[in-house]
């Protein structure tokens, strides 16, 4: 391992590599730039029969403990056009490229598609793993094709979106070939005429105004709303969104419905409805309550935060005590966003 390219990090502190801050440890940590250093990484790895774990920027998982293995990073980070025709661009990105960054560069050129998922923290790669997704879409809808290496033999696949079996924050990354492939980039397929999605929440104001709004400043009214309810990583550490959305039947809504009229929810199909999990945290008076080092985030209670010293148990007990309130009170089953490593 001393003779590769690249560098290695031993007993290395992950406090800047998860914004829940938990200064944890990795027995080793690895970036690689390129293709090639990850498969000699992956290569080197197996041979030693060294313990693997992936990660971005760490923004949607709770370290619990020290990790003793190796923890690896892309910092494979580019933006290329690949094609384009009347209606659609095409752009094949890095897996390590900050998710934001890329945002950016689509609303500022008005290519449509990912300006309602702006200031969503996180990385490229991760963005094809967790599906993320915020105010009406989620990142599959631009999603082309995702490159991955396969962690076992070190050869490339091109997983086409349909191969992703893509669901609400879930794809077949996170179950049935979880930790088996990592991303290596991601080809996004946007807009290249104005295409938008406004029937979320406070982005409707748009509907009023005359014309079709730019990508960019749907992007800036997407800031706005994110900063207004979201702490800042570097004030307060959290991992964004704890809790899914619990996607319920129609009669259990209806039941939720005849107690509470005003309950907001969002038709999924025929047969279901998807209720805010903030809404139900919130009945249950959790909201800006503390439990040790962490608590239920004052202007949005989906969102747990380090208070500053907070420990990893404080964050899985608090998460377990909303879950076991909402059950209690509506019959629904919370599941974390945020994967526990």
């Amino acid at each position: 391992m001393r003779d590769m390219p690249i560098s290695i990090q031993h007993h290395y502190s992950l406090l800047k590599h998860n914004t829940f801050a938990m200064d944890v440890k990795a027995k080793q940590f690895i970036s690689y730039k390129s293709v090639d250093e990850l498969i000699e990484v992956l290569n080197t790895l197996r041979k030693c029969g060294e313990r693997i774990l992936h990660i971005g920027s760490g923004s949607n998982l709770l370290f619990t403990k020290d990790f003793e293995g190796t923890v690896l990073h892309s910092d494979i980070k580019f933006i290329e056009e690949v094609s384009r025709d009347d209606q659609h661009i095409l752009f094949r990105v890095g897996s390590g490229m900050v998710w934001d960054d890329f945002c950016a560069q689509m609303a500022r050129d008005n290519y449509y598609g990912s300006e309602n998922l702006s200031y969503i923290p996180g990385e490229v790669g991760a963005s094809a793993i967790q599906n993320i997704g915020a105010y009406g879409v989620e990142v599959e809808s631009i999603i082309h094709e995702v490159e991955t290496i396969e962690v076992a033999t070190g050869l490339p696949r091109v997983f086409q979106t349909n191969e992703c079996e893509y669901d609400y924050r879930d794809s077949i990354f996170k179950n049935n070939l979880r930790g088996q492939y990592i991303v290596t980039a991601v080809v996004f397929r946007l807009s290249l005429i104005p295409k938008v999605n406004l029937d979320y929440g406070p982005l409707q104001a748009f509907k009023s105004q005359e014309g079709v709004p730019t990508a960019k400043a749907i992007r800036d009214a997407v800031i706005d709303i994110r900063r207004s309810k979201l702490p800042e990583p570097s004030v307060l550490g959290s991992a964004g969104s704890f809790f899914k959305n619990p996607v319920i039947p129609v009669e259990a809504y209806q039941e939720i419905a005849a107690t509470y009229a005003d309950v907001p929810h969002y038709m999924v199909d025929d047969r279901h409805i998807k209720i805010p999990a903030a809404w139900l945290i919130e009945q249950c008076g959790w909201k800006g309550k503390q439990h040790g080092g962490a608590a239920v985030y004052e202007k949005q209670p989906l969102i747990l935060v380090n208070m500053g010293n907070a420990t990893p148990d404080d964050i899985i007990e608090l998460a377990a005590l909303i879950e076991q309130s909402v059950k209690e009170k509506f019959k629904i089953q919370l599941h974390p966003e945020v994967n526990y490593i």
